[in-house]
């Protein structure tokens, strides 16, 4: 049986800058320090470099799923993750994007996550539970997860 395998959306999967780049100048001014809060934002987002090919691979290794918070001021954030999924991740992710501000409550070996919140730390204080902290700056970070995951999934 696999060992089952949780990753983050945001700064991981996903280049939440990418979306900023693109996005209007002026809901960027509008909702200047809650980015995250523009509708639609999600929509306009990038891969991080690697990660469709991480994700691929280690659903392969893994019972693998996505494991997102959207923000509660954002409502378009819930379909717009889901149509990201849909199109950047394919079939092996069909089913498995779980939106929760709480991700402690998920039962897993692993979880990758660049932020301790929403429950992410908490998630690796639990017996048998790893929080892998995802590095968005390091450009091999996907690299280095896969090849510590790859060590993991025996």
């Amino acid at each position: 049986m696999k060992k089952t395998l949780y990753i983050d959306m945001d700064n991981v999967l996903v280049d939440f800058p990418s979306g900023m780049k693109v996005c209007n100048p002026t809901l960027l001014k509008e909702y200047e320090g809650r980015a995250d809060e523009i509708p639609g934002i999600f929509a306009l987002m990038q891969p991080k470099p690697g990660a469709i090919a991480a994700y691929h691979e280690l659903s392969e290794l893994f019972d693998t799923y996505i494991l997102s918070t959207a923000p509660w001021e954002n409502p378009t954030a819930w379909s717009d993750k889901l149509e990201w999924v849909k199109r950047h991740l394919g079939e092996p992710a069909h089913k498995r994007l779980i939106l929760s501000h709480n991700k402690h409550l998920n039962r897993g070996h692993y979880l990758v996550d660049d932020r301790s919140k929403n429950g992410a730390k908490e998630f690796g204080d639990v017996p048998d539970q790893e929080w892998i902290q995802f590095d968005p700056e390091n450009d091999k970070a996907w690299a280095e997860v896969v090849a510590y995951l790859r060590t993991q999934s025996e």
